[in-house]
């Protein structure tokens, strides 16, 4: 097969390929805090060292889904030094941009905008840790495309189907089919995949003479029964699928015998959990691309934290070792230094050779000690390794592997079967709540709410801080519980309601595809709620709260008087529709503002108390309520839309194989954009004092 000629012309794409830079991965940490940030500017220098064509990311730029102002700052100040130049560049881009980033605000390619100067433009997909989230849908990426220093693609719009439309690019007679895919739940892509609701649209015109370059952010290896992508789910017309998530360096393209495409993984450029597969030399690519061929040049990266990782066996060392040894601590723990000793020194002679790699390593010495032996004190022996390696108190693992018994008792404690993973392994908090709760006694069993629904508020709570998606479940699942029980006209017994309730919910568990809409929106509603905090903590220091102004509560760090008490004054009109209040909250205040009944109802949505929360009604309330010719809560449904060159250079060329015809790409008018939000259907209402 020929190759792409190295010497650079009008035809050739020359692309840089990273993932997974995790930009702000720990960095309070004195001794590793700035890895992230070194090693982004080494990728960036590179792009601009090798005059690329452009900066192609796969996902997870930053480690946080909320970056903190020191991260966002250091990424922006090397964007600003690296992308913006007068090197023109050399490519155009034939697709519809509208289409392409129909949701952001400037929806075109940031080197086009006259109002920038950008020589070498970067194009990524998120990731699962910096995916969108809050009412608004926004991620990190989304306030660097907005500043114009990168272009945000590959963001699905909807929970239900998946149209992914690529970027055109064409420079000279090669043209390039750029697809992305941003990071979604896998179960949820799995079954979406299955159910044939991800299409990859594809050029009308000489769909053969384009190079299909697919980005995409999931697992690649299998975690579970549909907690993964399997590569044969993907559409068989790509030529070489990027492959973002998976921390293992395999960057040279591998092919699948099955679909025939390529793959690389190029990994992530940071250590960030001290397993095997992180171990591996840490490279970025630099694709060239010519035609239908195609040639991925690796590159060493050298800024990276030099990482040395080895397993210990006690029980593989039994004329050393012996459990019955009163000295045999003493013993392990003088193995174990030898060990991470010549570690050391092999980290050592690495760096002599590399000025730019940090000083101190990382060591992992991964100890089992199954057979009856104990572990010896981890803090005590990090203690020796303070100043000689970067992770001292995560120097040493203790660990026993699962033994393997066969169990002939009918009643298994399934407790006691769950035993600690192996490290490296993804230990997911959704599948720990499901974990517990088929494992827990009857008493503790959930009876409304679904397992899964639960774990991924769970999940949510703790991953995206969104303080209100537990509490914002169960309310869903209450006033939809409540309403189904109200259409079947069941009686107010509760032997008929407990009942009528498991079946209500194992219908729901079958329904996987109905629940994750349900856990959805739900999430969309604590995410709105946050929104609405932030507007309140946002206001004027003399309109903190309505429970600080009903009871007459002074902040002194806001300067409030308890002359709150008293009335609320004058000027305070700024943000009325934004807090939410109702007219019975309001009280007597209400006079003399002007405000009609129908203002009044547009903006009456209670907005989350910041005291005083609400009591969630029950079931039987719902009766209750429902006899007096009342109902229950009002149930708020939000309209927004569901956003959802080291030595040995790797040659690999193809001639694809024929392409099956597959859908055409439509015209814009086929496509939905996403229109902005307005305050009004938010129900945000801004009032004035004046008149």
């Amino acid at each position: 097969m020929s190759t792409v000629n190295s010497q650079d012309d009008g035809d050739t794409f020359k692309i840089l390929v990273a993932t997974d830079i995790h930009l702000g991965y720990l960095e309070k940490d004195p001794v590793r805090g700035n890895d992230t940030f070194v090693t982004f500017n080494e990728i960036l220098d590179h792009a601009k060292k090798n005059e690329v064509d452009f900066v192609l990311l796969g996902g997870d730029l930053f480690h946080d889904n909320k970056p903190s102002r020191k991260t966002v700052h250091s990424c922006l100040e090397s964007l600003r030094k690296y992308c913006m130049g007068d090197r023109p560049v050399q490519f155009e881009i034939l697709s519809d941009q509208a289409v392409n980033f129909h949701y952001s605000k400037f929806p075109w390619v940031n080197y086009q905008d006259e109002n920038l100067n950008i020589s070498i433009p970067v194009f990524s997909i998120h990731g699962n840790h910096d995916d969108p989230t809050g009412a608004d849908a926004l991620c990190a990426l989304d306030i660097l495309s907005c500043a114009g220093l990168l272009n945000h693609f590959g963001r699905s719009t909807s929970v239900e189907k998946i149209d992914i439309s690529p970027i055109l690019l064409r420079k000279g007679r090669t043209k390039i089919a750029l697809y992305g895919l941003g990071a979604i739940p896998d179960e949820r892509l799995y079954r979406m995949f299955v159910n044939k609701q991800v299409t990859m649209l594809r050029p009308k015109e000489d769909e053969d003479s384009w190079f299909n370059l697919f980005v995409i952010h999931q697992n690649r290896s299998k975690h579970g029964a549909t907690n993964y992508i399997p590569e044969q789910f993907l559409d068989d017309f790509i030529n070489l699928v990027v492959w973002g998530h998976e921390h293992e360096c395999k960057i040279a393209p591998f092919q699948n015998e099955q679909q025939r495409f390529y793959i690389s993984q190029p990994g992530s450029t940071v250590v960030t959990s001290l397993s095997p597969g992180e171990a591996v030399k840490k490279h970025i690519g630099l694709l060239h691309v010519k035609g239908k061929k195609m040639k991925m040049e690796k590159i060493a990266l050298e800024t990276v934290r030099t990482f040395h990782v080895e397993d210990i066996v006690l029980a593989d060392h039994p004329d050393l070792f012996n459990p019955d040894n009163p000295n045999v601590t003493q013993a392990i723990q003088a193995f174990c230094m030898e060990k991470v000793e010549l570690m050391l020194d092999t980290a050592e002679r690495e760096r002599l050779g590399n000025p730019r790699q940090p000083e101190k390593p990382i060591i992992r010495l991964r100890v089992d000690y199954a057979g009856g032996f104990e572990p010896f004190s981890v803090h005590r022996f990090s203690q020796k390794y303070m100043h000689r390696v970067a992770n001292p108190k995560d120097i040493i693992h203790f660990f026993r592997r699962r033994e393997q018994k066969e169990k002939k008792d009918i009643d298994i404690n399934f407790g006691k079967l769950v035993s600690r993973p192996a490290e490296g392994t993804t230990l997911r908090v959704e599948d720990l709540v499901k974990q517990y709760f088929q494992t827990a006694e009857k008493k503790v069993q959930l009876s409304l709410l679904t397992e899964r629904g639960m774990g991924e508020a769970v999940q949510e709570f703790v991953d995206k801080e969104e303080k209100d998606a537990i509490e914002e479940l169960v309310k869903f699942q209450l006033e939809k519980t409540q309403r189904f029980l109200k259409e079947r006209r069941t009686d107010a017994v509760e032997e008929k309601i407990d009942e009528e309730v498991r079946k209500f919910r194992e219908s729901r568990k079958k329904n996987t595809e109905e629940e994750d809409k349900e856990v959805h929106e739900a999430m969309m509603r604590a995410r709105a709620h946050r929104s609405e905090d932030e507007v309140l903590v946002s206001a004027s220091s003399d309109e903190d709260s309505m429970d600080m102004e009903t009871t007459g509560t002074s902040n002194p760090s806001d300067g409030l008087t308890s002359t709150l008490s008293r009335g609320r004054g004058r000027a305070r009109g700024r943000a009325r529709g934004a807090r939410g209040q109702n007219s019975t909250a309001r009280g007597s205040s209400r006079r003399g503002r002007g405000t009609t009944s129908q203002e009044s109802a547009s903006g009456s949505r209670s907005y989350k108390s910041v005291s005083v929360p609400g009591k969630t009604p029950s079931i039987m309330d719902a009766f209750r309520s429902s006899k007096k010719g009342h109902s229950s809560n009002s149930f708020q449904s939000y309209s927004e839309d569901i956003i959802d060159i080291d030595s040995d250079p790797e040659d690999t060329s193809f001639v694809p194989p024929s392409s099956k015809v597959n859908q055409r790409l439509p015209t814009l008018s086929s496509f939905s954009k996403r229109g902005s939000q307005s305050q009004a259907s938010k129900g945000v209402d801004f009032e004035s004092d004046e008149g």
